[in-house]
């Protein structure tokens, strides 16, 4: 899944799958924790088919958690501000003038204006185009003209409607819950694992942002089939064969959390037959920041319930994915490195664009292919396989965020 399908130079897929995954808390391939053997099972087919469901997703999961929006280096100064959609809602997250982040419905609290249509300088106020009712970054209302020919008008009680606002790993997320649970609070573990990829001080590469949907890519399935695709690396050694000669598949590990899984795949010591991918088994360099024994792994994230993080060598990729239809959904993100970079570290990066693209290809039929076959009348899942345990571990979230609510 690439942010877009535009092949421009330094950037690459977000496609790859997670590595298949043992079981959670399991160390080595073999030996399983009693207890945890059991993969969990698959969402039923009309989970994925059913408006009804898509509906009731939209406030029973993207209203209640943690949604991607952008980056810390897409506000880079006090009075920047961009939009982004969160559960049928737009979001205007801005950089405040003490340099923090403040988030708000994008709606004028006078007549429904939309405060920001796209792109616009940052400033040192928000002024609706209407009639020119003026906030503060923070949300306050601070003017209306001609305010005394408006009656009732109790500026304290008409400031701009708060959204929670959150950095982590440098990311900026928004949730709809001004009562939800510190991001960083329930991911505890994954900035101890991956911060040293991440933070405020990545630089994005390439024209692609987060926030940027009329410039992502749309695949052609539910996007919950696509987190699917990407929480398990069973499909490997059928569908993507650059992965199997690059990757080591027998030694994927994934750490399977309440909020999130982590995931850490091996390269292979032995080249690859393929000459790209051999070359870059042999460029392939930390960025600053990482260690030499960052150099020969890839790691992958997932947020519940559509963030997910990519971190290689050369690079970090972030991306979501959003539905904008019951069987179709947007998956806009962005890639990012750290300054100071060498020569041989973007010359890996460049290789890397390639082999994404290749897996970005395969995976965009198959989860096509998926949702084609989920809409099988009579059709429901078979057994998950333990290398699919990250699947079920995503499929009892959906069903407990559902729980009642579904028809």
């Amino acid at each position: 899944m690439h942010p877009s399908t535009s092949r421009a130079a330094d950037t690459v897929s977000p496609a790859r799958p997670a590595p298949p995954e043992q079981a959670p808390g399991q160390e080595h391939p073999g030996q399983e924790p009693p207890g945890q053997e059991h993969p969990g099972e698959a969402l039923p087919a009309r989970y994925y088919t059913d408006p009804a469901v898509a509906e009731v997703e939209t406030e029973r999961i993207f209203a209640r958690s943690w949604q991607l929006a952008c980056h810390e280096s897409d506000l880079p100064e006090p009075g920047a501000r961009l939009t982004a959609r969160v559960a049928g809602r737009e979001v205007l997250v801005v950089r405040t003038e003490d340099g923090g982040l403040a988030a708000h419905l994008n709606v004028c609290r006078h007549r429904g204006t939309r405060l920001v249509a796209g792109p616009e300088p940052a400033g040192k106020a928000i002024r609706c185009p209407y009639h020119g009712w003026t906030y503060k970054l923070d949300g306050r209302l601070v003017g209306a003209p001609e305010a005394r020919r408006i009656p009732c008008l109790d500026k304290p009680k008409l400031g701009l409607h708060p959204v929670n606002v959150e950095s982590f790993l440098g990311f900026v997320f928004v949730n709809l819950d001004l009562e939800a649970a510190p991001l960083a609070r329930t991911c505890a573990g994954l900035a101890e694992a991956v911060g040293h990829y991440a933070g405020a001080g990545l630089v994005p590469v390439g024209k692609h942002r987060i926030h940027d949907l009329a410039g992502g890519e749309e695949q052609n399935a539910n996007w919950k089939v696509i987190v699917d695709n990407y929480l398990e690396g069973y499909h490997v050694p059928v569908a993507h064969p650059a992965l199997m000669r690059l990757l080591d598949y027998q030694a994927y590990t994934v750490d399977v959390r309440e909020h999130y899984v982590l995931f850490e795949s091996p390269l292979r010591d032995k080249p690859s037959s393929n000459w790209t991918e051999r070359l870059y088994q042999r460029l392939a360099t930390p960025m600053p920041g990482l260690t030499e024994a960052d150099r020969r792994v890839w790691r992958y994230a997932v947020i519940y319930p559509n963030t997910l993080i990519d971190f290689y060598p050369d690079h970090v990729l972030a991306w979501t994915a959003l539905p904008t239809a019951q069987d179709r959904a947007a998956i806009p993100g962005a890639f990012y490195t750290r300054h100071g970079e060498s020569v041989r570290t973007r010359m890996a990066r460049r290789l890397n664009i390639h082999i994404g693209w290749v897996t970005n290809d395969e995976d965009a039929e198959l989860v096509e292919r998926v949702q084609a076959g989920l809409a099988t009348p009579g059709f429901e899942p078979g057994p998950l396989s333990r290398r699919e345990a990250a699947v079920g571990w995503f499929a009892r979230r959906v069903r407990d965020d559902l729980e009642g609510a579904t028809p």
